[in-house]
């Protein structure tokens, strides 16, 4: 595609000299990096997330002095992005501020309140699944978890870190274009019992499995169940995930919240992550990726440090954002011709 209106993204790894560049130019920019690096980056035109981890055209990735940067441009005139920051207070509009011809770009702390309710809620805000939003979960390096929390990048505010405040691009578009999101989510429900909850939330004590109330933490133990398989859910006809964080004595901690009145069952093993992922991605889509990222626990529990996946490259991330919070899938964006 080529044209005034016409927006396109280039997606790069480029170290932080480069980024300066493209900030001090004016550059439209999302950008993910280790937070030593992102906190010396000027004021400018861009949000960021803190990660270290990132699948590139190379492969997998760990690189803690280098950033991954989406490089926005091909604006009307008068249609430039707009950002915005995002607390637990206001997080809930952002549908309602959302482009009517356009998508978000939304980035949230791991662990923080803002986080937290949009995780929850977000499924209920006002005019969400009108217009795209798509993003992910900043996190940190798995070896500094105790050490530092995750945070978000605003460029507007002098290039200020928040862990409490979510960071959006509000990215208009002309009639020319769309954007669509699109799932790869190589989990479907295994054949155990159904396991339902009478409250949502991310920690869970007690289930009703096969019509029984148990101890959670309990059936997974005395089932040995494989607790890199997340529960997995039927929405409409799209399967959501939710992983297990760890379970302790009395109750299962987890990466995403489960619902109430919802059937959620174990997922079915996957054999070869790598393979089964390249037979899934539909080899249309991949010139027209906008947007990728994919979730740590995939990046961990396939080992995928040092192998491809397909063309599509991004972070690796502590969770994602297609309309609601995603787990262990990849999500990624198109921008397609009307």
């Amino acid at each position: 595609m080529s044209g005034e209106g016409i927006i396109k993204f280039s997606n790069s790894s480029v170290d932080r000299a480069a980024v300066e560049e493209m900030i001090t130019r004016g550059d439209y920019l999302v950008i993910a990096g280790d937070e030593k690096v992102l906190a010396s980056l000027p004021s400018g035109n861009w949000i960021a997330g803190t990660i270290p981890y990132f699948m590139t055209s190379e492969g997998g990735k760990v690189e803690q002095d280098r950033l991954y940067v989406n490089q926005i441009s091909g604006f009307a005139p008068g249609q430039v992005p707009r950002m915005s920051l995002y607390d637990v207070n206001s997080i809930s509009r952002i549908a309602q501020e959302a482009p009517e011809q356009g998508f978000t770009i939304l980035i949230l702390p791991s662990g923080s309140q803002v986080h937290l309710d949009y995780a929850q809620n977000a499924p209920d805000y006002k005019n969400m699944y009108f217009s795209p939003i798509v993003g992910w979960i900043s996190g940190v390096h798995l070896d500094e978890l105790s050490e530092r929390s995750a945070k978000v990048g605003f460029g507007p505010a002098s290039g200020m870190l928040s862990d409490t405040q979510a960071a959006a691009m509000h990215i208009p578009l002309t009639d020319q274009q769309v954007a669509k999101i699109k799932i790869i989510n190589l989990f479907q429900q295994g054949a155990g019992s159904v396991i339902r909850f009478a409250e949502k939330g991310f920690s869970v004590t007690t289930a009703n499995i096969g019509g029984v109330d148990l101890s959670f933490a309990d059936y997974i133990r005395e089932n040995k169940i494989d607790t890199r398989l997340p529960l997995v859910a039927n929405y409409s006809g799209v399967m959501i995930n939710v992983s297990i964080q760890e379970v302790l004595d009395d109750k299962v901690n987890l990466y995403a919240p489960v619902f109430s009145d919802v059937d959620y069952y174990f997922a079915k093993p996957v054999d070869n992550y790598v393979e089964e992922f390249n037979t899934a991605l539909p080899a249309e889509d991949t010139d027209n990726v906008a947007f990728c990222c994919n979730c740590i626990l995939n990046f961990l529990y396939s080992e995928l440090e040092g192998k491809k996946t397909g063309k599509l490259t991004g972070p690796i991330t502590f969770g994602e954002v297609g309309y609601q919070l995603l787990n262990q899938t990849m999500v990624y964006l198109t921008l397609e011709s009307v």
